[in-house]
């Protein structure tokens, strides 16, 4: 035959019905379990510090301005880098203005008998503080309030008033009311400095997309105090906007110092080079050097025709007195081409030539040069030529000085005309760099102006959409869901600690603990029994098990397939898993129903069968066997019982194994067969000698029985072995010492159930009741045992 490996099953299999009925006798631990959780829920809601949640919105400013210059200057300017104002905003910096501006370095706290809250702005008193010895030593101080009006300090002895000043080693405080009511109560008082206190709230933001994708995003603060958490938050948004507008006044204020600065220094220039243009025109008679140029070349110009001038007159006045002074020319007139520009000389040279004239008349009258009319003329002519030859050379010595003046005021304008590009281009120079400045002076005026303006119209990046509000729901503990955690813990840990005790479990516990290890089929179920004796079933008693070996008996029918004289064979594993309480009542619900039954008790190493029913017998079946007994004599009746009888052992021979060989073995059968209807052999385990194995050869069926929490679940792929391969006849499986719990029914139903009683069903009994109560019915016998098949 093939080789053959053990059944395995999954557990997923398992049915609805079969995992309620596989826990529903932990009932009542899951009904502790489940209540001991829900207190626990109750007490963690009640005295755990609930934790409250406040979100604002924010909306940064994103994209590129399309606008212009003024666009830019009156607009915000878009955030391009979100990631970073979301670090600033939950930066200890931006919480520590917070904080100042909140005032939240003074926390308050209500001292309850389990739990302190933060009670914030809902303390009946403010402590004032004074001074401080140490402003960055954080502090705490107790107060107990014995009256309305009074209170101690760290539950120290003396009291004090409001509006008292009290003095410790932490400075000099005093208390104000807020409101009152604090009678009775305590209070705690703590004080962090800016920098602690920020450092606290600060990893407390939490900043996160409302909606992904767009710049609109939620500030959040889970605390103990939602009011507290409301200031946070709000105080935060607008701090952030008036932190992003001073970051910006920085840069501005920066750039507007520096612009006024350079006004200030180009101011100076401009003064200091336009001194020192005027300085250098009044000294160099700059003022009007285009006109000056003309001029001094105009000077040189007119200086040069006058020399030229006085020098042609000169020669005419040298002409003129060689005229004159020639003898000759004493009674002729003067060359009229000979003009003098001097008018006084020219009148006298006039008159001269009148009086030539007159003369000349005299003579053409025949005037004889005796005369004295002529001779008078000749006198006046030669005074007067005297006269003009005096004033030429007076004339000539005035020309000649002209001409030297002449000269040297063209020779000045020439020395001006060569000084004055040099001149020109150093006041030109001067113009340059002053209108240089100017023009810088100029573009830093705009500068400023745009520049104050930008200041004058800074504006944040951000805008608050949506402040934050105090709310009175926490988000921790959450009620519900502590509840429900806690309903799941009550039933998932009585739940998990039988699964892993099952788990660990290496023995038999539920009829599907065999199905899933081997394909034999279950024969039935017999209960725990309380009574004192073996033998339980009688015709009088309805208990639970004898029922169930009724059931058993009725089941047997469908296996032995109507054989007229079955011989039943009963063993185990091991000892002590109920052989003998099984075939001692199989045997007696055979007899009761009008079968001559016999019991053979063939665990000769250990018999138990008769002592379980307090009988004795002298001889036995190993008397039989060496030839000292016959047949006949072996059989005892079992007391009460009509047509049962037993067969003991006997003594127990040295040599159990090797007897069980013996031939007569065969004729003990033979001769059995002949005077009984149904035979039960009680064998020794099959898993610890191999009686069980030399007896299976007369056995029609075998009948091998489990005890429930005593047999291991490693024997069963035994049985599954001895199932395939036929080394045992028809092996059925017994479930012995199944457990009931009282009001709960069987803890070992199997995955088809069984049935008993009135046509089958699932059935419960009080410990110490005859009678089971059903509780409902499943399907018959018949269909039972055919899907088993």
């Amino acid at each position: 035959m093939e080789n053959h490996q053990p059944v395995n099953k999954d557990l997923g299999t398992l049915s609805i019905k079969d995992l309620f009925f596989k826990y529903v006798r932990f009932l009542p631990v899951f009904l502790v379990s489940v209540a001991v959780c829900l207190l626990g829920a109750y007490l963690y809601l009640r005295y755990t510090t609930p934790i409250y949640r406040v979100t604002g919105t924010l909306s940064f400013k994103q994209g590129e301005s399309r606008g212009g210059k003024f666009d830019d200057i009156f607009n915000a300017k878009n955030v391009s880098d979100v990631q970073s104002e979301i670090e600033i905003l939950k930066s200890q910096a931006l919480m520590e203005r917070v904080v100042d501006s909140v005032q939240l370095q003074t926390s308050y706290f209500a001292v309850g008998k389990i739990k302190t809250l933060n009670i914030y702005t809902e303390c009946p008193f403010r402590l004032n503080i004074i001074k401080l010895t140490d402003s960055f030593t954080a502090f705490k101080m107790n107060f107990t309030f014995p009256t309305e009006n009074e209170f101690r300090i760290n539950k120290e002895s003396e009291k004090y008033k409001f509006g008292d000043v009290f003095e410790n080693s932490y400075g000099r405080f005093s208390l104000s009311r807020a409101h009152p009511g604090v009678k009775g109560k305590e209070y705690n008082v703590e004080w962090r400095s800016t920098q602690e206190q920020a450092s606290m709230y600060a990893p407390m933001v939490r900043v996160a997309p409302k909606i992904v994708g767009t710049s609109i995003y939620n500030i959040q603060i889970d605390y103990t105090n939602s009011a507290l958490a409301a200031d946070i938050v709000n105080n935060l948004m607008v701090r952030y906007k008036d932190a992003s507008i001073d970051d910006k006044n920085v840069t501005i204020k920066q750039r507007l110092e520096y612009i006024v600065s350079q006004l200030s220094r180009i101011e100076r220039d401009l003064d200091s080079i336009e001194a020192k243009r005027i300085v250098y025109i009044n000294e160099n008679n700059m003022s009007a050097y285009e006109e000056q140029v003309a001029s001094f070349f105009e000077i040189q110009t007119r200086s040069d025709e006058q020399i030229q001038n006085q020098k042609q007159q000169l020669v005419i006045m040298d002409i003129m007195t060689a005229y004159l002074k020639d003898s000759m020319n004493n009674f002729e007139k003067t060359p009229s081409s000979l003009s003098i520009s001097d008018q006084a000389l020219g009148a006298m040279v006039g008159t001269y030539n009148q009086l030539q004239l007159d003369r000349k008349r005299l003579l053409e009258q025949k005037i004889p040069e005796e005369n004295p009319q002529v001779q008078a003329k000749n006198a006046e002519l030669e005074k007067l030529r005297k006269i003009i030859l005096e004033s030429l050379k007076n004339v000539k010595i005035a020309y000649n000085s002209s001409i030297d003046d002449f000269y040297k005021r063209g020779t000045a304008a020439i020395f001006k005309q060569k000084e004055m590009p040099a001149k020109i281009q150093r006041l030109v120079q001067m113009e340059r760099e002053r209108d240089s400045k100017l023009a810088l002076y100029k573009f830093l005026e705009e500068q400023r102006e745009e520049t104050a303006m930008q200041q004058a119209a800074t504006v944040s990046n951000s805008k608050v959409l949506t402040v934050a509000y105090p709310t009175k729901t926490p988000i921790k503990p959450n009620k519900r869901a502590i509840q429900l955690l806690a309903i799941i813990l009550g039933l998932g840990l009585p739940a998990m600690y039988i699964f892993f005790v099952e788990i660990i479990n290496d023995k038999i516990n539920t009829r599907y603990d065999i199905e899933k290890l081997t394909t034999a089929s279950v024969l039935g179920e017999v209960g725990h029994s309380h009574s004192a004796s073996s033998m339980i079933v009688s015709k009088t008693n309805r208990s639970m098990v004898s029922e169930q070996f009724r059931i058993i008996r009725s089941n047997l029918q469908y296996v032995l397939n109507k054989i007229e004289k079955p011989v039943i064979m009963v063993t185990s594993s091991f000892s002590a898993e109920g052989k003998s309480f099984i075939t001692t009542n199989l045997g007696g619900v055979m007899a009761l129903a009008g079968k001559k039954t016999v019991m053979l008790e063939f665990d000769i190493r250990k018999p138990k069968l008769f002592s379980g029913m307090k009988l004795n017998s002298k001889q036995g079946i190993t008397n039989f066997l060496v030839g000292k007994a016959q047949m006949a004599d072996l059989p005892v009746k079992i007391p009460g019982y009509e047509n049962l009888y037993g067969i003991s052992c006997g003594p127990v021979p040295p040599n159990p194994a090797e007897l069980l060989l013996d031939s007569r073995v065969e004729e003990m059968f033979q001769w059995l067969k002949e005077n009984f209807d149904v035979i039960l052999i009680d064998t020794a385990p099959v898993g610890m000698v191999s009686d069980a194995m030399t007896l299976g050869k007369f056995a029609d069926t075998t009948l091998y029985v489990v005890r429930q929490g005593y047999t291991y679940k490693k024997q069963v792929s035994l049985i599954d072995e001895l199932y395939h391969e036929n080394r045992l006849p028809k092996i059925s499986i017994i479930v012995n010492d199944v457990k009931i719990k009282p009001g709960y029914g069987y803890y070992g139903y199997g995955r088809y159930g069984y049935g008993y009683g009135y046509g089958g069903g699932y059935y419960e009994a009080e410990e110490g009741q005859d009678t089971p109560k059903r509780i409902f019915s499943f399907m018959r016998l018949k269909n039972f045992l055919t899907r088993r098949k």
